[in-house]
């Protein structure tokens, strides 16, 4: 007995969601650092404030990933978090560029931050199920295709949120200018879009896929029990502090991968927190003083445009990686992105004029593309199918601790290090990546090798 093998238009839909939830989070990747500033904040601090995200993920996706894994409602057992995740970082969307019409409660600095934190937990919530998701109801010989539409929808609703703010100022006419202490009208109009689509994104998946039941799951599984490696261990009731005990004995293939996600996203997190002054400072030659002024705004606006050309080359990339893959394998595929985006982060530096960057954003993107689908699709073999959840939602630690270490050094990295000039923690992304694309070499596919 095996799993249905699902038409592409079905595997469409099981990942529709993320076209919401990744406008959201690039609304919030390319804009949070000069909302944060707007709003007072200091360049040197302003990697204190992101470690809110991967706090949020390391606290809160094992934890969904586990009950997700137990739970079973009307909806699934997937769709209610993804539901729940999508209305509550719906909200987040809309108060954070705003946080400012609570300054007679508290300064508007701390509510924008605690808006954060409200976007992050929920993208969290929203974000593990998915990856779960795809997992459960496609056949193994399916998952790189999966998860690289996953990357597609992922690319261009990164694409619509990255590219919004600059539509809206430069073709419909709407103000970038920023009133001391409050945030352009642009990038509050964006963040409300944004909250619209997440939602309506969310409930097409809900409302057009179907999950396997518990009952159907062990059928797969026991039909199966020749070829699998999992079968075999008992199933006892499954407890949260059994997260610790998974975290302990994790596949040897998850343990290898962890190396290379954690240097793929120190690099990231340095890309998204320092993009907007390193560019103002390198190539506009403004200072953070000039937070507010629209020569800044304007800075920050073609950062949205650059993103969203990474994200825009990483839809075209996650389209070709399944043959790709097919022909180099992997592992090989995964670790030739790395080492373009690696490059691709350090000639930020060397390049000349802001226009040449996007040069630099192709092979950002071809990295980014690999990035969200080949670990999953490599992972997801090696994990006993009872705990996929839970082991998506493991698998997020090493995600989230490499922010939350460049978070912790990233700002005095910058402030007695780099000079105060931010253009050097991208060169450092650079090198990380680098040493990401090296480690690869290391990882068993046991899929491959099946």
């Amino acid at each position: 007995m095996q799993k249905r093998k699902l038409g592409i238009l079905e595997i469409w839909n099981l990942s529709f969601g993320f076209l919401g939830i990744q406008m959201g989070f690039a609304l919030q990747n390319a804009n949070a650092s000069r909302i944060l500033q707007n709003f007072g904040a200091d360049v040197h601090q302003l990697s204190w404030f992101w470690i809110i995200a991967p706090l949020m993920g390391l606290i809160v996706q094992p934890i969904v990933g586990h009950y997700s894994d137990q739970t079973w409602t009307k909806l699934g057992r997937r769709r209610p978090y993804f539901l729940i995740g999508a209305v509550l970082a719906s909200v987040g969307l809309v108060l954070m560029p705003q946080a400012d019409i609570f300054i007679a409660f508290m300064p508007a600095l701390w509510v924008g931050a605690g808006m954060l934190m409200i976007m992050d937990a929920s993208f969290n919530i929203a974000m593990e199920p998915f990856r779960a998701l795809v997992a459960d109801n496609l056949r193994s010989e399916q998952r790189t295709l999966g998860f690289s539409i996953q990357t597609v929808l992922i690319g261009l609703g990164a694409v619509v949120g990255s590219f919004l703010p600059y539509a809206l100022s430069h073709f419909f006419g709407v103000s970038n200018e920023a009133p001391e202490g409050s945030v352009p009208q642009h990038l509050i109009l964006s963040f409300i879009i944004g909250a619209v689509i997440l939602i309506i994104s969310i409930l097409i998946t809900v409302l057009t896929t179907k999950e396997y039941s518990p009952s159907e799951m062990r059928d797969f599984e026991e039909a199966n029990a020749k070829a699998s490696d999992f079968v075999e261990e008992e199933v006892k009731e499954s407890k949260l502090t059994d997260i610790f005990t998974d975290f302990v004995k994790m596949p040897a293939t998850m343990r290898q991968l962890s190396w290379v996600q954690f240097f793929s996203w120190f690099a990231l997190f340095g890309l998204w927190v320092f993009s907007v002054p390193a560019i103002a400072q390198h190539y506009y030659g403004l200072s953070p003083s000039d937070g507010n002024s629209e020569a800044y705004n304007e800075a920050g606006d073609w950062v949205g445009v650059l993103f969203s050309v990474y994200n825009l080359v990483s839809v075209f990339v996650a389209l070709s990686l399944p043959k790709i893959a097919a022909v180099l394998g992997r592992k090989k595929t995964h670790a030739y992105a790395l080492f373009i985006g690696g490059i691709s982060l350090i000639s930020i530096y060397f390049l000349s004029d802001e226009n040449w960057l996007i040069l630099s954003m192709v092979g950002i993107g071809v990295a980014w593309a690999s990035i969200l689908a080949m670990p999953y699709a490599i992972l997801a073999g090696s994990i006993n199918p009872r705990k996929m959840g839970v082991y998506m939602g493991i698998f997020n630690f090493f995600i989230v601790i490499p922010q939350i270490i460049n978070a912790l050094i990233g700002g005095p990295l910058v402030k007695y290090v780099y000079g105060d000039q931010a253009v050097f923690a991208l060169v450092m992304a650079g090198v990380s990546m680098l040493l990401a694309a090296y480690l690869v070499t290391n990882v068993k596919d046991v899929d491959e090798k099946k």
